[in-house]
């Protein structure tokens, strides 16, 4: 079935087959409502533990049993209501359920507020006391280790106070620049490919930026970039106000450094981002090498940065359906074994999967669920390359949940954003080494190892320069140097000319690109973009050559969902990310590809 109407269908014009089965978490209405009220009852069952944790081992068990029997429950409320909304924001019903499990995720909140500080306030000896005499607590060893991980960093009741009053200061260079970039700036209209007078703005620039009219790109990049340049004195004193909050932040919590106070979370290592920062450095000539074919390609005696977001070879106009696009993955994941393609199956073909855009429909696609559920996947599918590789992407993400939850308790299932991107990216790593083995035309090859190529310059190549940039300007702050719009522009200059090599002019327009990055507000958070990607690839690789063995640790891997710390998961699915080797691995796979594109552009 295609989906190619005039207008958008209502939610009750689409197929059955084609939505996901919310009714398997709650057969009615009434079945909700009974666990809304159960779970204020358990919030109010859980208060009454409080001050009293340290009492006895078994009032400390008793606690933690009841904490997770709430937060459980909470879980499978506010996700069915929330999924509920998603399919139809027209429905003032499900709308009401959505925002009632907001204000339950306050009371959620506000009721096992209590319980960290009460568990950090025990002695060292007294919890050993505890775990000694209560067999029981041995269940919650990892919870309670990464509870007093966070000790050394934890201040004294007071003091957790301020810092929580402070909390909205910490915040306001972002709150601000979000209502700059987002609000208050307007950009210029320039001509589109037609002639049309067109304003630019956010959501349009990329569109732009993908545009065959080289003219249309170019006007389209100087006028947003000369836009943020007139701002610049005032972005820069943003940014420059939220390293300095970072830097507050990890003094107080007695942190080395900001940028260990953001890795500390995950548990992983510094040494971890500079590999990758390191890893990068010394493959810089593939990421120059593919600039210099891309240049050749375009047929351009001068590359700019408006020139590497377009297509570089002749569009293949590549139609795919829903069900092929089904039947494409399952083939391309095929490598991963019988047992992941039966689960697959039952994912596809069982109620999981949202597929077409219907009237009022959230956009975009995930895949959520709760630990009594199976997943599920919200897609707005369209005949695209693009879709079948979300589809891809998105069952990757549902089976690791599949799996984590089938195989740990409720409060080990839940794995961190560091894994998370490893399981969806891997999906789609299999899908386009099926795809280009299985390609024989020569455009719809060269289109595929374009869309491919792109992804490592953006995801790998891109976010570990933003990571690397963030590197700089804390190093800089915290060794006492004003971070001016100057010093910004430089930095970023340095890093663009770096990164892009002898083949791309680096404009002075582009020096201010590190004022419109969202991310930066979210500090030390980019890398993940790339070591995910990279692990992912790494593994995908390892899984062709090595077949079983590779498959069973990696599947192994999917079913230890938050029961480690990330890079120990990694460990068992065989890529150590303390070493440089998984990116290294990953980039060979982009060697390849750029070897791949060279031959057939001969």
């Amino acid at each position: 079935m295609s989906m190619k109407t005039a207008s958008i269908p209502k939610r009750n014009e689409i197929p059955d087959q084609f939505k996901w089965k919310l009714e398997e978490i709650y057969a009615s209405n009434d079945l909700w409502e009974k666990d809304f009220v159960e779970v204020k009852n358990l919030a109010s069952k859980l208060e009454s533990f409080k001050n009293k944790i340290g009492v006895s081992s078994e009032n400390l068990l008793q606690c933690l049993d009841a904490n997770a029997q709430m937060q459980r429950l909470f879980e499978k409320v506010y996700v069915y209501a929330n999924m509920r909304s998603h399919e139809d924001s027209t429905n003032g019903y499900y709308q009401g359920l959505a925002d009632r499990t907001e204000s339950l995720a306050v009371e959620v909140s506000s009721a096992s507020s209590f319980i960290v500080p009460e568990i950090l306030s025990l002695s060292d000896d007294q919890l050993a006391a505890f775990m000694k005499e209560n067999d029981k607590l041995n269940f919650y060893k990892k919870y309670l280790d990464e509870i007093f991980r966070t000790k050394p960093h934890v201040l004294n009741a007071n003091e957790e106070q301020i810092m929580a009053m402070s909390g909205e200061m910490a915040n306001a260079a972002g709150s601000i620049f979000s209502m700059l970039n987002n609000a208050d700036m307007k950009f210029p209209t320039i001509k589109d490919e037609d002639g049309n007078e067109i304003e630019i703005t956010k959501g349009r620039f990329m569109q732009l930026m993908e545009s065959t009219d080289r003219r249309v790109r170019k006007d389209a990049f100087e006028a947003l970039y000369t836009t943020y340049k007139k701002q610049r004195n005032t972005l820069a004193a943003l940014l420059n106000s939220q390293v300095k909050a970072n830097i507050f932040n990890a003094k107080v919590r007695k942190y080395s450094s900001a940028r260990e106070s953001y890795l500390f979370p995950d548990n992983v290592p510094e040494a971890v981002y500079d590999n990758l920062i390191a890893a990068m450095h010394s493959n810089m000539h593939l990421m120059h090498r593919y600039m210099k074919l891309r240049k050749e390609m375009m047929g351009l005696d001068e590359l700019h940065m408006y020139d590497v977001y377009t297509t570089m070879v002749k569009e293949a106009k590549m139609n795919i359906s829903y069900e092929e696009a089904v039947a494409t993955v399952k083939k391309g994941v095929a490598v991963l074994g019988e047992k992941y393609g039966q689960d697959l199956e039952k994912g596809l073909n069982s109620g999981w999967i949202d597929v077409y855009e219907n009237a009022g429909k959230r956009s975009g696609a995930y895949s959520w669920g709760c630990y009594d559920s199976h997943p599920y996947v919200l897609l707005n599918h369209t005949d695209t390359v693009s879709n079948m590789f979300t589809l891809a992407h998105e069952m990757g993400h549902a089976l690791h949940s599949f799996y984590s939850d089938a195989n740990q308790p409720y409060i080990y299932a839940q794995y961190k954003i560091f894994v998370a991107e490893v399981a969806s990216t891997l999906n789609e790593a299999l899908l386009m080494h099926y795809m280009l083995k299985n390609t024989t035309d020569k455009t719809k090859k060269m289109y595929l190892l374009n869309y491919y190529m792109e992804q490592f310059r953006t995801t790998v190549y891109r976010q570990t320069m933003f990571a690397e940039f963030e590197k700089i300007i804390h190093s800089k702050a915290e060794a006492g140097e004003s971070l001016t719009a100057d010093v910004l522009c430089q930095v970023y200059h340095d890093l663009n000319v770096l990164y892009y090599g002898p083949d791309m002019i680096v404009d002075e327009l582009l020096d201010m690109e590190w004022s419109r990055i969202p991310h930066f507000y979210s500090s030390f958070y980019v890398y993940k973009y790339a070591t995910g990607f990279s692990a992912a690839t790494a593994l995908a690789h390892k899984i062709i050559e090595e077949g079983q063995s590779a498959i069973d640790q990696y599947l192994e891997f999917l079913k230890s969902g938050g029961s480690d710390y990330p890079i120990e998961l990694l460990k068992i699915a065989g890529v150590d990310m303390t070493t440089a080797e998984p990116i290294n691995n990953a980039l060979l796979v982009f060697e390849d590809l750029l070897k791949q594109m060279e031959e057939l552009n001969k």
